[in-house]
């Protein structure tokens, strides 16, 4: 039985926050697809008076036939001269929370409650268009399925070593993404620029 909280998330550490949303791997699903879609559309709509270079589904989610958290991963590329700070407050005002944040990145979540996880989980990463490497990675993996399977077993090998520690678990994977990201940069040159 999970103890009661009487914190906002926001005031919560780390640690709780891993113990409250552990890592957990999924058998895919096509109603990621269908969630990314649909929250495209929402946040073309609320920020429609803003420059959006490109809205794209990024993450284990956008991996065709892999196992993953069933968390959908949003990379929204800003134009270089937009106000990313006003950006992120519109989303915020759009029920997302604010999980970290610098001069050239800001990362949001969606579907976080004190009882865990809601029924569709969003993390929206807002970044200035062309600092976007995950797309590379992305598709390099949906093109090559036998990296994407080497990426899954390596998931899973992970998965109840750094349960509840994402940081351990995204820093694990580290050097296996960039590897591939480089590549795929080789193949793939400036697609996304």
């Amino acid at each position: 039985m999970r103890k009661s909280i009487n914190r906002t998330l926001a005031e919560m550490t780390l640690e709780e926050l891993w113990e409250l949303f552990p890592i957990f791997l999924v058998a895919p699903n096509e109603k990621w697809k269908k969630q990314y879609i649909e929250m495209e559309s929402f946040l073309q709509n609320i920020l429609a008076d803003y420059q959006i270079v490109r809205i794209s589904h990024i993450g284990s989610t956008a991996i065709e036939g892999i196992l993953a958290k069933d968390i959908v991963d949003i990379l929204l590329e800003l134009d270089v001269n937009e106000d990313m700070e006003k950006v992120a407050k519109t989303v915020e005002k759009n029920g997302f929370i604010r999980m970290s944040w610098n001069d050239s990145r800001i990362s949001l979540n969606k579907g976080y409650h004190l009882d865990g996880f809601a029924d569709e989980v969003y993390h929206l990463h807002i970044r200035f268009a062309g600092d976007n490497k995950e797309l590379y990675f992305r598709d390099y993996l949906n093109e090559y399925p036998k990296v994407a399977k080497a990426y899954e077993q390596m998931k899973l090998a992970l998965w109840k070593k750094y349960e509840h520690d994402r940081d351990g678990y995204t820093n694990a994977k580290a050097a296996f993404v960039e590897k591939w990201t480089l590549e795929a940069r080789k193949i793939y040159n400036k697609r996304y620029e």
